[in-house]
């Protein structure tokens, strides 16, 4: 109802092929980042490389900051800390590389009661996740990815016709490889959250995927006498305001969560402002044009 753009005619297919080279760029990106996961070469979290996570309970309430502190100081360099105020409690997730797995509980617990000797606490739970759950986990992940977009070919080519759910597939997939691939390069720790980032991604993607397709279809079967790259032109040019205040919306929503959302969720806010722009981006210069390509000229939609 909100028109932010008015009567906008850009031949967006007529800027595929510029598109298509720049996206192959971040998905070769992504690909890259996806073997260098695989091998362990990335900076795996503790999630997928195995590590500690210990648990604290303290009698007074304690600043995140001057635990980190602490046992940065230590030599505790790489380090995922997550605090729940109003049960004085802190997580402690410490990877396998930087202590002998058995060991670091151990280490942490001295620290602690050396650096906050006024502040007792008790330890409420100790988890240690060696090489081959780290392994396994990432084989689920993989495999949650994989499945997400079988379902989403799966959907699309019944909801529309198998050539768009093609298109949404490679568009959702191109997008899953770009963020990946951008955060390998950033040198971000690849972990569970990042996977659920990804996800999330994916469902948004295709639902801006799919507004697009259903203009498409209905202007198919208004216009049917057109060519069919003018249909798709159009059928953008028309949904691009309700894209575009759509992308800002969860945009400026992923803003906030990265500035005032802490650090334990500050990853996952990255990674979502990532995907809403090169989702909205594959949505409409990857998904139509891949659909436009392999089926050539001819109408998907009845008449």
């Amino acid at each position: 109802m909100l028109e932010l753009i008015k009567n906008t005619n850009i031949d967006f297919m007529g800027k595929k092929y510029i598109a298509f080279v720049f996206s192959g760029i971040l998905s070769i990106i992504g690909v890259i980042a996806i073997i260098q996961i695989g091998t362990g070469k990335a900076n795996l979290g503790i999630d997928f490389a195995g590590g500690t996570s210990i648990q604290l309970k303290f009698e007074k309430p304690v600043v995140l900051h001057s635990v980190r502190k602490a046992l940065e100081d230590s030599g505790f360099r790489d380090l995922d800390l997550q605090d729940l105020p109003t049960e004085n409690k802190i997580l402690i997730r410490v990877k396998k590389t930087e202590h002998k797995l058995g060991q670091t509980s151990e280490a942490i617990t001295n620290i602690i009661s050396q650096k906050l000797p006024d502040n007792k606490y008790v330890v409420d739970s100790t988890t240690e996740i060696g090489p081959k759950v780290g392994g396994k986990l990432r084989l689920d992940a993989a495999k949650a990815a994989v499945f997400a977009v079988i379902g989403i070919l799966v959907y699309v080519a019944f909801r529309f016709k198998f050539n768009f759910g093609v298109g949404a597939t490679i568009a959702t997939f191109h997008d899953v490889l770009a963020v990946l691939g951008v955060f390998f390069l950033m040198g971000r720790e690849i972990n569970l959250i990042l996977v659920t980032a990804l996800l999330t991604i994916a469902g948004y993607s295709l639902t801006d995927t799919v507004v697009v397709f259903d203009r498409i279809r209905e202007n198919l079967k208004i216009k049917h006498k057109e060519p069919l790259e003018a249909i798709m032109n159009a059928s953008i040019n028309e949904v691009l305001s309700r894209t575009i205040i759509t992308s800002l919306t969860v945009l400026l929503t992923s803003i906030a969560l990265f500035l005032f959302g802490g650090e334990v969720i500050h990853d996952f806010a990255l990674a979502m402002i990532m995907g809403v722009v090169i989702g909205t981006y594959s949505s409409i210069f990857i998904a139509s044009p891949t659909v436009l390509l392999w089926g050539g000229k001819r109408p998907f939609a009845k008449r």
